[in-house]
């Protein structure tokens, strides 16, 4: 990774390699979003950083324009508020693109990306608040996500499921990826089925 790149926000940088991506795969390619191809996601992308709800009208009208023009729109950067706010960038957009990036790669047979600690850096930091939100649904069960560095974050009380990953992989199972995520899922059998039970 050059450092032009280090400098470049994880946002600015997954923004532009998904875009690269979704020209590269073309309008039809599909996604891990259920029902939806990369032109649906690239509609849903535009519309979301332009304050519009994407009601079946609009995104009809949106993908109307064609996947080239919905790429451009997204290559010339989101809106400056709030979106280009220091801070807010990244917990607005960041998440965002890493997992919509995701999305395309995984559907068309790329798998997870090597050598990238930014990625695992972004997508530890936003597990936090989809752990808590998972954990909030197996209560009184707890959550402990592990890492295979050692990293741990326990959300209630101990000895419930324990789900095992890299950040990337953890942040996809979490935000309702789990057949893509290379995870491991172990603990109370309890726990783990109120886990597998929810829409995590």
């Amino acid at each position: 990774m050059g450092a032009t790149q280090h400098r470049t926000p994880l946002d600015a940088r997954e923004r532009e390699d998904l875009c690269d991506l979704l020209a590269e795969v073309g309008p039809d390619a599909p996604t891990l979003c259920e029902g939806w191809t990369a032109l649906d996601l690239a509609a849903h992308l535009v519309l979301r950083e332009h304050f519009n709800r994407w009601t079946d009208a609009k995104m009809a009208a949106a993908k109307a324009k064609g996947l080239p023009a919905l790429v451009d729109r997204l290559r010339a950067g989101a809106p400056l508020l709030p979106w280009c706010i220091p801070g807010l960038r990244s917990l607005l957009n960041g998440a965002e693109y890493l997992i919509h990036h995701e999305d395309v790669r995984r559907a068309n047979g790329l798998g997870p990306r090597a050598g990238r600690p930014d990625l695992d850096e972004a997508a530890w930091k936003t597990s936090r608040l989809t752990a808590w939100r998972a954990a909030r649904k197996i209560r009184p069960h707890g959550l402990e996500l592990r890492t295979p560095d050692g990293r741990a974050r326990h959300f209630g009380p101990g000895g419930g499921a324990v789900l095992t990953g890299r950040p990337v992989e953890l942040l996809l199972y979490l935000s309702g990826r789990r057949d893509a995520a290379d995870t491991h899922l172990t603990g109370d059998p309890e726990a783990v089925a109120a886990l597998t039970n929810t829409g995590a």
